[in-house]
């Protein structure tokens, strides 16, 4: 039973992993200044590939519910994360978001009965400390509408990933899957067109080399593994995984573009890995559609429903090198303004 857990866990985290590597991909590949373009790109085409291959569509309260955790996992996360995005520095917006395993879990505790530990309460304090570490400058200006925007995109998708456990789908995971993505996007849709316009002319192929890896990556395959995870574990745990998405940024960032990792990095990182492992070792587990019944009588027995987690990227070439790669990745905190978003002009000059 421990060995499925961890195996479960492991095949989890990829997800977190591979949305790391979206601002990689973002300041590489894609064209500069369209962090709604990215996301809508991402979310919409994933959703229409999930409902075609799946070929269900909801029926009942599964419309409204799909287009309620669409919005708050995607569209109104990916709106408010655009706003902090814009009007705070990323590491600022990171460390904000990083609160969100702590949400996920006094959530889970009202509304799915699991018991909010010491230990779970300490895991999560010690995950934002070290995503302030490895992302936040000493030299970080607040603004009052860009932390309001920060942290409601971490309670929106926390009450989207603790009601896509108690409300439970008989759907398959995939379609389920599907309906969040294409609500999420159509959502969005009209933002980007009213925020950044239409798409550019001309895609070059890195370009599109780029939307296809978010698309069928990025979303479609890594949204499955999350989702699956949720479905099989309690929310808190698999939400303390998303915290590794900062970590594979900074790391790729120090790798693949030679950026520098200061000590304080350093000790953030292995900060957030020891959180980790502490939030997943605490005590005894319950997991899957029992843990999603307690306290909540009327969630039935059916197969558990899952959102979209938390991904950590930022880069704009403009104006706000944190929005773009944050907005794109469609999850959790913006990273790396700090950890490689705001390094990256020294590598284009």
């Amino acid at each position: 039973m421990l060995s499925k857990r961890i195996g479960i866990l492991l095949v989890t985290a990829l997800a977190p992993a591979v949305w790391g590597t979206t601002y990689l991909v973002t300041t590489e590949l894609l064209p500069p200044g369209r962090p709604l373009l990215a996301a809508v790109v991402r979310a919409l085409p994933a959703g229409v590939l999930l409902v075609l291959i799946t070929r269900r569509l909801p029926h009942g309260i599964w419309w409204w519910r799909s287009l309620v955790l669409g919005a708050l996992n995607i569209g109104a996360f990916l709106a408010l994360l655009f706003v902090a995005a814009y009007r705070l520095p990323g590491g600022v917006a990171a460390t904000i978001g990083a609160v969100q395993p702590l949400l996920v879990a006094a959530l889970s505790a009202g509304l799915l009965g699991q018991r909010l530990s010491a230990r779970t309460a300490l895991a999560g304090l010690a995950g934002v400390a070290g995503v302030g570490l490895l992302v936040l400058r000493a030299d970080a200006r607040l603004d009052g509408l860009g932390v309001a925007a920060a942290a409601g995109s971490a309670v929106v998708m926390a009450t989207g990933v603790v009601l896509s456990k108690r409300w439970q789908s008989p759907a398959p995971l995939l379609a389920t899957t599907g309906w969040q993505l294409v609500a999420g996007g159509l959502l969005l849709l009209p933002v980007a067109l009213l925020v950044e316009g239409p798409p550019p002319a001309v895609l070059t192929a890195a370009n599109l080399a780029g939307y296809g890896y978010l698309t069928l990556i990025g979303a479609a395959l890594t949204y499955a593994l999350w989702f699956r995870g949720i479905r099989a574990l309690p929310p808190t745990d698999v939400t303390f995984l998303g915290l590794l998405s900062p970590v594979v940024a900074t790391a790729l960032g120090a790798i693949v573009l030679g950026q520098g990792l200061t000590p304080a990095q350093a000790a953030g990182g292995l900060l957030v890995l020891a959180a980790l492992v502490v939030a997943q070792t605490g005590g005894p587990r319950t997991g899957g559609a029992r843990a999603g019944q307690q306290g909540a009588p009327a969630a039935a027995s059916a197969p558990v429903e899952q959102t979209a987690p938390v991904d950590h990227a930022a880069s704009v070439e403009q104006a706000a090198p944190a929005a773009a790669g944050a907005v794109a990745s469609g999850t959790g905190p913006l990273v790396t303004s700090q950890t490689v978003g705001d390094r990256s002009a020294s590598r284009r000059s």
